[in-house]
């Protein structure tokens, strides 16, 4: 088997008396998506932050591309290779899309164009941030202020950004929210070719997308997972019907 992109053991995580994450095991695989459902106060969110590096865990090992992450802060890890979307838009909001994404290549390369002149730095930056708001269908919005951008479109401008550096492994947390069937239909058919380059870690309440996408599910439940295997595997899965899918399976 491929050594995993991911690698969580005994992670957890605990606000006073409340267990948030309690002895989690997840691995990513190249090539994957793995999908993280569960519902609302699961932990879903405390877990993705503590592999971003946004929280320290309390126990337990998160392993990035065979190495050890834990002390890794987040700088570091996107380094390493880990890009992000958030459940709640971090995007400039001063900045047109364009603005975003190359701010965003800009903390990639971090002096990489050292050697060049400003104008030949400035028009590469420009057409390769062009080119990756073209993967998800923004290019005619590249100069569009993002305060005038519809929610889909903010969504669809927090993948670019996680793109532009350029990531071995993607958590993407929430993705689907805010769009609509359209946009839906267009997200999911993009991250199905995407994971070819980069593994997924989605955390989606679509359970539709998360159906039609995913190569494994993991269930948490109260900071526990509770069951983790191929999508129809958790279909079928009593547990997982009583605890969180019901009518939805």
């Amino acid at each position: 088997m491929a050594e995993p992109l991911l690698e969580l053991n005994g992670l957890s995580k605990s606000f006073g008396a409340l267990k948030a994450c309690d002895g989690v095991d997840l691995t990513l695989l190249p090539g994957e998506i793995h999908a993280l459902i569960g519902p609302n106060g699961a932990g879903k969110s405390t877990l993705i932050a503590q592999v971003a590096g946004w929280l320290r865990p309390d126990a337990g090992a998160i392993s990035l591309l065979g190495q050890p992450a834990v002390h890794l802060s987040v700088a570091a890890r996107a380094r390493r290779g880990l890009g992000r979307t958030f459940q709640i838009s971090s995007l400039a909001s001063e900045f047109s899309a364009l603005g975003n994404v190359r701010l965003a290549l800009q903390a990639r390369e971090r002096g990489a164009f050292g050697f060049w002149s400003p104008v030949r730095k400035d028009r590469r930056l420009r057409e390769e941030a062009l080119a990756v708001l073209a993967r998800v269908g923004l290019e005619e919005r590249a100069e569009v202020p993002v305060t005038t951008l519809s929610h889909g479109e903010r969504r669809l401008l927090e993948v670019a950004l996680a793109l532009a550096l350029r990531p071995k492994l993607l958590l993407l947390d929430e993705p689907m929210a805010g769009l609509g069937p359209e946009g839906t239909r267009a997200l999911t058919a993009f991250l199905r070719t995407l994971k070819a380059e980069a593994g997924i870690l989605l955390v989606e309440h679509d359970m539709d997308a998360v159906f039609a996408l995913a190569d494994r599910i993991s269930v948490l439940v109260y900071g526990r997972i509770i069951a983790s295997g191929p999508p129809e595997e958790i279909r079928r899965s009593a547990a997982v019907r009583e605890a969180y899918l019901g009518d939805a399976a």
